[in-house]
């Protein structure tokens, strides 16, 4: 049976086959009966087991103080960095300001009004209720999927804002401020997630969050979905304050370079990043439900890596191209404003189809509108694309999104290297989580993922004929 073979699978770690789905009967056949072990798991939940210890990635223990220490930092660099003149590497290090000028209680009332605002649209009875993966535990958790309403409702109060005359452009002139308040909250936010976490039950924890080391487990996070009652707190951080915030903020930049440079309206460098990042956000919550499947989702507990991920790095970093924008504008050629378009194009289809067709598979391998592609059976009765989108690359999300990257640096010009951080960040993020993608897949699925890696040669650039 599919449960035998996955409490076992060193026996079974060489039985792979490359096959259509749709011509297998038998795989259909033990894919039904998985589906129907699954229900029954469901039902009558496993007795929660300690989980296995996983190897520590991000450096380890050492690593964990580093990037608590280094992520700050190198985010106040950035908002310093792009207000000077000239912000070339050539004047590093930005003259530091004096303390008092990070603090601000108006704007950590803007914070915390704002993530409030975004938690009560949340918990509205609106949308979907979406079902995640199966956990350890043998259950299902569920998830309200609002995110569009959430990011529509938002749009209409920022206008209406506007229109009775509140001045957005605090926002860029006390982004330093902003950025400390955010970091407060994420850091008390990290504190009692650890807290929490110490009194879960193993089945409640994240594989790799808990190696026994205080500073590693509060910075990987331990509890993998912490909840109050049905309001789950990390798919509210990932999807809500510090994503929509990050169109909010580039709006508010839009209308500082107006203020700035004494235009009517923003420049075309600016309609265009402030496009093509809305265009991002308002993609991932309308297809919010794929999230669940994600790693940050499935595997990452909770803590301090994640929490100053969504709450400040995302909204702070991410924003630097308008930014950067509002006093350094850059003209565009027509040709030029053609082609940004066109690259964005390219990477957004490659980016949405190529997430969608894997989120239709994980959700349900058995769909008739899925029979056409080719997989490899692995020992835990799951399965690898090795066709379609997945079979070109064996990352095709991420090639669209370094496209999508690309589009989004070239409306600031090659003035500065600043601006081309996303791009650089991105190429870094990316190469990572593709290791650990690769470590995580290896361990699971054994001599089948050597297999899909001699079948998928490619990791994120296909070859070019």
């Amino acid at each position: 049976s599919a449960a035998k073979e996955e409490a076992d699978p060193e026996k079974n770690q060489g039985r792979y086959n490359l096959r259509r789905r749709k011509d297998d009967g038998d795989v259909k056949e033990a894919e039904a009966k998985s589906e129907h072990q699954e229900e029954r798991v469901e039902k009558v939940p496993a007795a929660p087991a300690a989980p296995a210890p996983t190897p520590l990635d991000f450096g380890g223990k050492i690593g964990a103080v580093f990037w608590m220490l280094f992520l700050p930092a190198w985010v106040l660099f950035l908002v310093l960095h792009v207000d000077q003149k000239d912000p070339s590497l050539s004047n590093f290090p930005p003259a530091l300001p004096s303390l008092e000028t990070f603090w601000d209680p108006q704007a950590l009332v803007f914070v915390v009004l704002w993530i409030l605002f975004q938690a009560l649209l949340y918990i509205l009875p609106v949308g979907k209720l979406s079902d995640g993966v199966l956990l350890r535990s043998g259950k299902r958790l569920k998830y309200r999927t609002n995110g569009f309403f959430a990011i529509v409702v938002s749009a209409a109060m920022v206008a209406a804002a506007v229109y009775q005359g509140v001045d957005l452009t605090y926002i860029h002139s006390h982004f330093l401020q902003l950025t400390t308040a955010s970091f407060l909250i994420s850091m008390m936010l990290s504190i009692y997630l650890y807290f929490r976490s110490r009194s879960t039950g193993p089945d409640e924890r994240a594989l790799g969050g808990n190696s026994g080391n205080v500073i590693y487990d509060f910075f990987k996070g331990r509890e993998l979905n912490p909840r109050i009652k049905e309001f789950d707190l990390k798919f509210f951080c990932e999807m809500r304050p510090g994503l929509i915030g990050w169109c909010l903020i580039n709006f508010a930049m839009a209308l500082a370079e107006m203020k700035q440079q004494n235009l009517d309206a923003p420049s075309c460098s600016m309609i265009l990043v402030n496009i093509f990042q809305l265009i991002y956000v308002v993609d991932g919550l309308w297809n919010e439900e794929a999230i669940l499947t994600t790693m940050d989702l499935m595997h990452d507990g909770f803590g301090y890596m994640l929490a100053f991920g969504d709450l400040v790095w995302v909204p702070f970093t991410y924003t630097l191209q308008a930014r950067y924008l509002v006093s350094h504008p850059k003209p565009l050629s027509f040709p030029l404003i053609a082609t940004i378009i066109i690259l964005k194009i390219v990477g957004f289809y490659i980016f949405r189809k190529s997430n969608s067709e894997k989120n239709a598979f994980r959700r349900n391998p058995s769909d008739p509108r899925l029979s056409h592609l080719k997989t490899i059976s692995t020992a835990t009765g799951k399965s690898l694309l090795v066709s379609g989108w997945w079979g070109v690359v064996r990352h095709p999300n991420y090639l669209g999104d370094l496209i999508m990257a690309l589009a989004w640096s070239l409306p600031c010009g090659f003035s500065h290297l600043l601006p081309w951080y996303y791009m650089i960040y991105f190429i870094i993020l990316l190469v990572h989580r593709d290791s650990r993608d690769m470590n995580e897949c290896r361990r699971k699925y054994g001599s089948a993922w050597d297999e899909y890696c001699r079948t998928v040669r490619y990791r994120i650039i296909p070859r070019v004929y």
